[in-house]
């Protein structure tokens, strides 16, 4: 599941994943919440938290992942992940051959100074 954060704020988006990430996630929150973004504001600056409650994408949610960022890679002024899995940060070593933009990892104990970083 996808939860916006209200945090969120501007062309800044704050999202909370929980359990494994489904197709039904991306299709109705995830990315019409992304394109909203972008069309208002140009670009985007995204921090995805996936703590200890994350376990995983569903491939299909996967895929609409990988699409929807190399379709948008322009857009992407900045992108944070929080997450402690060694899984998810070896992926996010991936992450600049699909979007342009700043890319940063943190950990769940650094998940102020994440919010901090996007938002500067």
């Amino acid at each position: 599941m996808i939860k916006i954060v209200s945090k969120s704020k501007g062309n800044i988006l704050i999202v909370k994943a929980e359990g494994k990430l489904t197709d039904k996630d991306y299709k109705n929150v995830f990315i019409p919440k992304m394109k909203e973004i972008i069309k208002k504001y140009g670009n985007i600056r995204l921090l995805l938290d996936m703590g200890d409650e994350f376990s995983g994408w569903e491939g299909s949610a996967l895929w609409d992942d990988l699409h929807f960022g190399i379709e948008n890679k322009d857009s992407f002024q900045k992108m944070g992940v929080i997450a402690n899995p060694k899984w998810v940060n070896i992926g996010m070593k991936l992450i600049p051959y699909v979007i342009k933009g700043e890319i940063k990892n943190f950990t769940t104990q650094e998940r102020e100074k994440a919010m901090k970083w996007v938002k500067e």
